[in-house]
């Protein structure tokens, strides 16, 4: 019967009665193309090797799969199970051809699986390489933001350092001409209201009087202790704002942290208002020692 021509023909090729018996199930018993197609798409199925028991009332060879296996196997391949193999069984020579046949047909379709498989491992490998170059764009262009802002942030703090001395420098020639407007107003007054006689007794002790007090305490010698315990020291003007000293410290030690300048003995916190005033007025003349403490946040 054609029935078991394609569990035979299965059989003989190879194939393990349990999957044999499985495809010609599954397919209704429909050819053997359609049971070799069935095994090569379920070869991996983990339930392919358990044994095969067919449901109640539906065993191999049925009346209805008999009836249906004459129409649809005179449709296989080069007239593999025709309808009157049911009434003619083979011979030994025709079985072998068939055989040799399928297994042609077989090793055909093996061939185009493997090149199919083959085909879509290069697609998703062209997939995953696509993958890695789009995320690396990503990374790439979060690195270049990254230093962009880091480079914004560095031009910001240099353009306000820039500000910071500015401020200062002006805040020097500001005092240095003030002081050269009230020493100028100072000696012409004291010209007009001396007499001429004793001009020449009174003048020579202001020139000696205040020459001296410019070549000792025009210049002032800072010493400041940081956090960490070390020191810096440096001259500056007499006239100089106490927010020269301050910005001394930010650019030499202070490593970005708000802090407050203090004496220790007597103890005096500078406050804002004190960063204005010059360091002779401050009492700092001729050297002082401040020292750096935390900014406490109210």
């Amino acid at each position: 019967m054609a029935e078991c021509t394609t569990l035979d023909s299965l059989l003989e090729m190879g194939f393990d009665r349990n999957r044999a018996e499985r495809a010609v199930a599954h397919t209704g018993n429909q050819g053997i193309e359609r049971a070799m197609d069935w095994l090569m798409e379920h070869e991996n199925d983990p339930d392919i090797d358990e044994p095969y028991v067919p449901p109640a009332g539906n065993t191999l060879g049925s009346t209805e799969e008999q009836i249906q296996s004459p129409t649809e196997t005179s449709e296989s391949i080069e007239g593999v199970e025709q309808e009157g193999d049911a009434k003619h069984p083979m011979t030994e020579e025709e079985k072998r051809e068939q055989v040799k046949r399928l297994e042609e047909l077989m090793k055909a379709r093996q061939e185009e699986r493997r090149e199919r498989e083959r085909q879509e491992e290069i697609e998703r490998e062209k997939q995953r390489r696509k993958q890695g170059q789009e995320l690396l764009q990503v990374k790439q262009k979060l690195q270049e933001d990254e230093m962009k802002k880091l480079a914004d942030q560095r031009r910001r703090e240099k353009m306000e350092d820039r500000l910071a001395k500015q401020r200062v420098k002006d805040k020097i020639a500001r005092d240095r001409e003030e002081r050269a407007r009230k020493f100028g107003g100072g000696s012409s007054s004291t010209g007009l209201s001396s007499p001429p006689s004793e001009a020449p007794l009174q003048s020579p002790p202001e020139n000696q009087g205040a020459p001296p007090a410019k070549k000792d305490y025009d210049d002032c010698r800072i010493q400041v202790r940081l956090l960490d315990g070390s020191t810096l020291s440096t001259v500056f003007k007499a006239q100089e704002p106490l927010a020269a000293v301050r910005v001394y410290v930010q650019m030499n030690g202070a490593n970005g942290q708000d802090f407050n300048l203090i004496t220790p003995y007597p103890r005096r916190v500078y406050t804002d208002l004190d960063m204005e005033k010059p360091l002779r007025e401050l009492g700092l003349v001729p050297s002082a020692v401040l020292v750096v403490t935390k900014k406490e946040i109210n």
